[in-house]
């Protein structure tokens, strides 16, 4: 391996993918392993997580598959610990558990804002919070990528509150990039443009949708999921030692063009 190329080595590091049973998550949990990575993995069940904890076995590396529900923000500190217990180590935490409901704006109603802003801005914090406690307390480096969201930078109808989390996450990236950054802690996101998923599957049941889309989109296509394994390694390596409070668009040119 050329020296170059070691930069983007994960061997010997410990990652936690929140939100890894399905998806991004999920691809983004193998893509770490096959740079090297051991994986601690979570989702609200742990039959939820063995497809992706045996993606990851398959690269030889270990996997811990630990139950939590993102929404559940007083577990995060716990989750952290059962990370070092089962694998030794805490170094990369990839925020990308998130929940979205589309829905008209008018008809939004409390519980829908504080169930995704719960997850989504309330659950991602409260994350990487506690690995950087973790990090602080044993004055150790660590990395954080979240996975923010087009709806960062653009408004998005029948997605209000969405919107307003993903906003509010790429905000609360920069600031505890600001804050962390002497403590030796980099904190990134990644900005998915239009990738097809669980979540996302009520925009392309519209084909409609899917042609006003691609006629968007410069590259002329919608995301894969392996798009954005190449992000993630970059931003969780030392490739990127010198690098925060960044967030990193994959979107097929859809930003650079409006």
């Amino acid at each position: 391996m050329t020296a170059a190329l070691s930069l983007f080595d994960l061997a010997g590091r410990v990652a936690l993918v929140t939100g890894a049973s399905r998806g991004i998550g999920a691809r983004l949990a193998r893509g770490l392993a096959e740079a090297g990575a051991d994986l601690a993995v979570t989702a609200r069940s742990a039959e939820a997580l063995a497809e992706t904890v045996q993606a990851i076995e398959t690269t030889g590396r270990h996997a811990l598959a630990i139950p939590h529900d993102a929404a559940e923000v007083e577990g995060a500190r716990g989750v952290v610990e059962r990370v070092v217990a089962g694998l030794g180590r805490l170094d990369i935490l990839v925020v990308n558990a998130g929940v979205e409901e589309v829905r008209p704006s008018t008809e939004v109603d409390p519980a829908l804002w504080e169930r995704i802003h719960r997850v989504n801005l309330e659950g991602a914090f409260f994350a990487m919070q506690a690995a950087a406690r973790h990090w602080i307390a044993r004055d150790r480096p660590g990395a954080i990528v979240t996975i923010c969201s087009l709806t960062s930078f653009v408004g998005v109808p029948t997605a209000a509150p969405y919107t307003a989390s993903k906003s509010g996450l790429l905000g609360l990236t920069r600031a505890l990039a600001s804050e962390w950054a002497g403590k030796r802690i980099r904190v990134n996101a990644i900005a998915p443009g239009y990738f097809r998923t669980a979540m996302t599957e009520p925009f392309y049941a519209d084909p409609a949708w899917q042609e006003r889309m691609l006629a968007k989109i410069p590259m002329g296509r919608f995301g894969a999921l392996d798009d954005l394994v190449g992000a993630c390694i970059f931003l969780a390596s030392d490739a990127a030692a010198y690098v925060t409070g960044q967030c990193l668009a994959v979107d097929g040119g859809y930003l650079a063009s409006i």
